[in-house]
């Protein structure tokens, strides 16, 4: 069992619970936090509450997460591009259109199943859903990602993240001409409340996120340019080039209506570097632009 421990503070205090709890934590939604409140594992002051209780300034909340079930999620072999492995952590070329880890409903052809077939021995902290999984990019989204080998090794990859000294440097094809050759975006991130599947710049039940971004080559409607992630938030590029009114081009989420039909945002996570977790050696790794992606460049109109 998974225990989480919350203080409703004055932001917070009025709203419903379940609002509050999914703008906490964004692993959660509301409907799972509706379902947890009904079974008795949401306790306000050690009770339990309804699904439309409204938060306290000083209530204590304990979320009970049950142990995942234990799904049966199978080794596939799969041709994946390893640029790196030892005992400890790998380094993986992720192609567009593969989903990173399994979910109930669709535990096959992912990043893990894949993984699983590679190697035996995947850090299980994250659980039988995630193993050895570090952080993750979007399905539609190339590019290297770092995995745990084991729980040493997992813990100090995500305490790197969490202490920004990871180099995490995307290239990304937006709409529009940016007229300046670099700059940063400063916007925090949290869930839409229009569309809950969807990120957006918000100050309401946010986190900070912070992108830095430099013009490589302009075209005529769109310019390439490099993005060098602060934070990792959930779509935080996507969100970030939208806000400033330069979205990725071929994004169906935070894209325009009209763009281009490439299956998925042009959007490559092609430098990866961190302190390898035994040896305290910094390490780097670039992953050339996929085949797609650099022939796309050469047909757009400069």
């Amino acid at each position: 069992m998974d225990i989480h421990e919350y203080t409703i503070v004055t932001e917070h205090a009025g709203d419903r619970l379940d609002k509050t709890l999914s703008a906490l934590n964004q692993d959660w939604s509301r409907t799972q936090i509706q379902s947890l409140m009904k079974s008795g594992l949401v306790l306000v002051n050690g009770n339990a509450v309804k699904t439309n209780y409204k938060g306290v300034e000083g209530d204590l909340v304990t979320v009970e997460i049950p142990e995942p079930e234990e799904l049966n999620i199978q080794a596939e072999e799969m041709d994946l591009e390893i640029f790196y492995e030892d005992s400890d952590v790998l380094v993986v070329n992720k192609p567009k259109g593969m989903v990173v880890h399994p979910a109930p409903g669709h535990l096959t052809g992912t990043l893990v199943n894949g993984l699983m077939a590679h190697c035996k021995d995947l850090s299980g902290i994250n659980g039988v859903l995630r193993p050895g999984i570090v952080h993750r990019i979007d399905k539609d989204t190339s590019g290297l990602l770092m995995v745990a080998k084991n729980d040493l090794a997992h813990e100090s990859l995500v305490t790197q993240l969490v202490e920004k000294t990871v180099t995490r440097r995307y290239k990304a094809l937006v709409h529009g001409n940016i007229s300046h050759d670099q700059g940063t975006v400063d916007a925090p991130i949290g869930r839409d409340k229009q569309e809950r599947q969807s990120m957006t710049v918000t100050r309401e039940n946010s986190r900070d996120a912070v992108t830095h971004f430099k013009v490589l080559e302009r075209f005529k409607d769109f310019t390439f340019i490099e993005c060098q992630l602060e934070t990792g938030r959930t779509h935080q590029i996507r969100v970030h080039m939208k806000y400033i009114g330069y979205p990725l081009a071929g994004d169906p989420k935070y894209g325009p209506r009209k763009t281009l039909s490439i299956g998925g945002q042009a959007l490559h996570a092609g430098i990866l570097g961190f302190v390898h977790p035994r040896s305290g050696e910094y390490m780097e790794f670039e992953a050339p632009l996929p085949g797609y992606f650099s022939q796309l460049l050469t047909q757009i109109d400069k």
